[in-house]
């Protein structure tokens, strides 16, 4: 590890060395065809489907695991940034540094309230309470469950008059018998701190705009997002941006894309008999199960190493003596190509098959004119080094991404090996000392981003111009 340097600007500078990231080719990712919106409905009972307690299938969707290669670097022709050279861009950049510092305690305290008190999709009454005070206290508008989701909220903050709009999202929820597994908490509190340092730097600089922070909920299953990308939530915001935690090497951050995925639910429907009196009168759904989860696992083997096809059998009332008349499988299906296989396993089992689709969640767009300016103010400012290497994740960000202009880094935080998202171990690490101190670099690194936005035209043209290319948009759509 370099040597560290107490030159590094905020009061976690000296944490972190400056270093010269190695440039390497990049390569940008061809734009997907899908839709730049989604097109399912949304309504009050998909909110109560994922609270009725009698569901227990539970779907997390995201790791953010990457791998920094020597040839995954971002290339040396940045935009002009915000980088040290600039006397006016410097006093912006130590504004943010310095509200960040300041808030240094009050979002650890924050983070571990929430680390401490973790709560599944659509029940995240704790969190909301919380940062929903803290918010109003800071200065912000508050509107409490937002857009008819329980557990939303909307801080907003304006200053002057026009100006444009930078959208932030705070996610909440943590994972069934595993808590802060995927360090929602180190998110929630850095959309905060980014929300209250931009607020600092606009009444400083007199730069007028707005900030818009949403607390979106229920991320890892239930497409929180998309519920509130469908309501109008985001309609409002220029670009939104946003981190998630991830194991990698020390003072790194991807800004690689993630890919899309597709929850299905598979019920089989059979008819009970005794297993052992008259066991040819009944028809077994847990067959029709099994049969349907050997094709898929047969199926792996075929699928292109970006694909997955991951799930779980359940049932209900089930015992060995009877033969089981029901049986439920939850698929998170990042490839199509499981319909048939389910399909076909009820035929050979004379079993009635239904199939629900939750909404998807699209691939990841990032903005790389955004990618790029906040890579090198990280890379300058704090010694990260920024890969676009990316990850087999999935998140309800990509439906922002193809709405709307839109950065979503992940950023390395120490962990033990194999103790990546979605594990006891990634929990532990969400709660340390260094994993709070990596996230108050990139929360400040996304602030200076998001400052540039609010304060830069020309900047915001590019951004649009990279969105259109991306999605094959004319204009944002929500």
């Amino acid at each position: 590890m370099d040597s560290l340097s107490s030159s590094l600007p905020g009061c976690f500078g000296g944490l972190l060395a400056r270093r010269t990231p190695r440039h390497g080719k990049r390569q940008r990712s061809e734009p997907s065809n899908r839709s730049a919106s989604p097109t399912a409905t949304c309504c009050s009972t998909h909110e109560k489907k994922y609270l009725d307690k009698d569901i227990e299938s539970y779907s997390p969707c995201c790791d953010f695991s990457y791998v920094v290669q020597d040839d995954e670097r971002l290339p040396s022709e940045l935009p002009p940034s915000y980088s040290g050279e600039d006397g006016n861009v410097t006093s912006v950049a130590q504004t943010i540094e310095n509200a960040v510092c300041s808030l240094n305690a009050d979002l650890r305290e924050l983070s571990m309230k929430i680390h401490g008190h973790p709560e599944l999709m659509f029940e995240e009454r704790y969190a909301h309470d919380l940062l929903t005070r803290f918010m109003s206290h800071q200065g912000f508008t508050v509107t409490k469950h937002y857009l008819g989701l329980a557990t939303a909220w909307r801080a907003e903050f304006s200053f002057g008059s026009g100006g444009r709009v930078v959208g932030i999202n705070s996610e909440m929820d943590a994972l069934k018998g595993m808590g802060h597994g995927c360090g929602h908490n180190l998110i929630a509190v850095s959309g905060v701190g980014v929300a209250i340092a931009l607020k600092s730097a606009m009444e400083t600089h007199r730069i007028p705009g707005k900030v818009i922070l949403l607390g979106t909920p229920a991320e890892e299953a239930g497409g929180g997002k998309v519920i509130l990308l469908e309501r109008g939530a985001y309609k409002e915001m220029d670009v939104c941006i946003m981190c998630h935690p991830s194991p990698g090497a020390p003072s790194s951050a991807s800004i690689g894309t993630t890919i899309a995925m597709q929850a299905i639910d598979i019920e089989y429907f059979g008819h009970s008999a005794h297993a052992g009196a008259a066991p040819w009168e009944g028809t077994n759904a847990l067959d029709a199960a099994f049969l349907a989860y050997s094709s898929v696992s047969l199926l792996r083997q075929q699928i292109k190493p970006d694909q997955r096809i991951h799930g779980i059998i359940q049932g209900k009332d089930w015992s060995p003596n009877v033969i089981p008349d029901y049986s439920k499988m939850r698929w998170l299906v990042r490839a199509r190509n499981a319909a048939e296989l389910t399909s076909a396993a009820a035929l050979a089992t004379s079993c009635r098959c239904e199939v629900t689709a939750d909404k998807p969640y699209y691939d990841l767009q990032q903005n790389h004119v955004l990618g790029r300016a906040f890579a090198d103010i990280v890379g300058t400012r704090y010694g990260i080094q920024t890969t676009e290497a990316g990850s087999t994740a999935s998140t309800d960000f990509g439906n922002v991404s193809y709405a709307l202009p839109a950065l979503h880094p992940a950023f390395a935080i120490p962990t033990v090996p194999n103790g990546g998202n979605h594990t006891p171990a990634f929990a532990k690490a969400a709660a340390t000392q260094e994993a709070h101190d990596a996230m108050l670099l990139i929360t400040q690194g996304l602030a200076v981003t998001a400052y540039r936005v609010l304060a830069d035209a020309q900047f915001l043209l590019e951004i649009q111009a990279e969105f259109r290319c991306l999605t094959g948009s004319s204009t944002a759509s929500q």
